[in-house]
């Protein structure tokens, strides 16, 4: 059997290629896509080749294959149909941690089954809402507390719409975009301008990817709170300023990251549990708000290239898949 798998083949160049897929063995799926997403933050850092040589191991996708920073197939938000495999997983659909690739074999353990009522589209955001559970695991809001999330992307918007449902807790987003206050209207979560930003916030998680968003961060805190840098910036350099009232006001910055399961939890989830548990929790249809693009799988080198560039704004784009057979 054929498939057609998406390749960076050198930093910001992108292609289709052809790959023989194995027949599968006892223990194995294999999986037909539906749809992919584009992770747009992560993605964009590997198509660019800015993924620092310290992290060539580290930032390995589950089923990556080649090295950065290229020729390397990367990706991790995948959902398909089982069509082969334990008699309990054929016909299931499922989500898998694998690259942008019509059909796949995998161990049939890596695969997460979509509960009935999640539609298969939305499933995509499984890995962005298994990021936002382990980002709130580690930054641990408490009932009543004053929130900012700093940057309306994929992963912001899923931490605020997951940490509005905590009793009396104050959500607000802060983006540049002034646009993005409809998708948080649409998510039941206040809207903010960085001009605008509220102060003394007992709890503020950087989404942004930029250095001027951990400095809001930090600029907005409350006396001893407490701040979550969920970005990751690749290679390049981010500078704050730690003098002024840093010290005197007793801040903190942790840092959170969905490649380990947060301290926290580690002893008693694993990562399929917290998968497991996203999964679930995209029943709710407000997340159908986070999925802003979507586009034929011929068309992704040209997809993958705008994102990366900038000039394809949106929250979580999606490769359609269903007719590549």
């Amino acid at each position: 059997m054929m498939a057609t798998a998406y390749w960076v083949e050198a930093p910001a160049q992108g292609a289709l290629r052809g790959e023989a897929v194995p027949r599968p063995e006892a223990g194995e799926a294999l999986v037909r896509t539906l749809y992919t997403g584009i992770s747009r933050g992560t993605e964009s850092i590997v198509f660019r080749g800015e993924v620092p040589r310290s992290e060539w191991e580290r930032m390995r996708a589950p089923f990556q294959e080649g090295d950065f920073p290229a020729p390397v197939k990367y990706g991790y938000l995948n959902v398909g149909v089982v069509e082969q495999g334990p008699v309990e997983l054929v016909g299931q659909t499922v989500f898998a941690l694998y690259p942008h690739q019509s059909v796949f074999v995998v161990p049939a353990s890596s695969v997460a089954v979509v509960p009935d009522d999640v539609p298969p589209r939305r499933a995509v955001l499984a890995g962005a809402v298994e990021t936002a559970v382990n980002i709130l695991w580690d930054a641990a809001p408490l009932v009543g507390d004053r929130l900012t999330v700093v940057g309306a992307g994929m992963i912001g918007c899923a931490v605020a719409r997951l940490a509005r449902g905590i009793p009396e807790v104050e959500v607000v987003v802060v983006d540049i975009d002034r646009a993005k206050e409809q998708v948080c209207a649409s998510l039941g979560v206040a809207y903010a301008h960085p001009d605008d930003a509220p102060k003394e916030r007992d709890l503020v998680i950087d989404t942004s990817g930029s250095g001027d968003g951990l400095q809001l961060a930090i600029d907005t805190a409350a006396i001893e709170g407490e701040i979550i840098e969920a970005s990751w910036f690749g290679d390049r350099a981010v500078s704050v300023r730690l003098g002024g009232a840093f010290h005197s006001r007793r801040l903190t910055i942790g840092s959170s990251q969905v490649g380990m399961v947060a301290a926290r939890r580690r002893g008693t989830r694993s990562a399929g549990d917290r998968l497991g548990l996203a999964l679930r929790l995209l029943r709710d249809p407000a997340f159908d708000d986070l999925l802003t693009g979507e586009s034929s799988w011929r068309d992704l080198p040209a997809v993958m290239a705008r994102i990366a560039a900038g000039s394809s704004p949106g929250l979580c784009h999606t490769i359609d898949w269903r007719d590549s057979e």
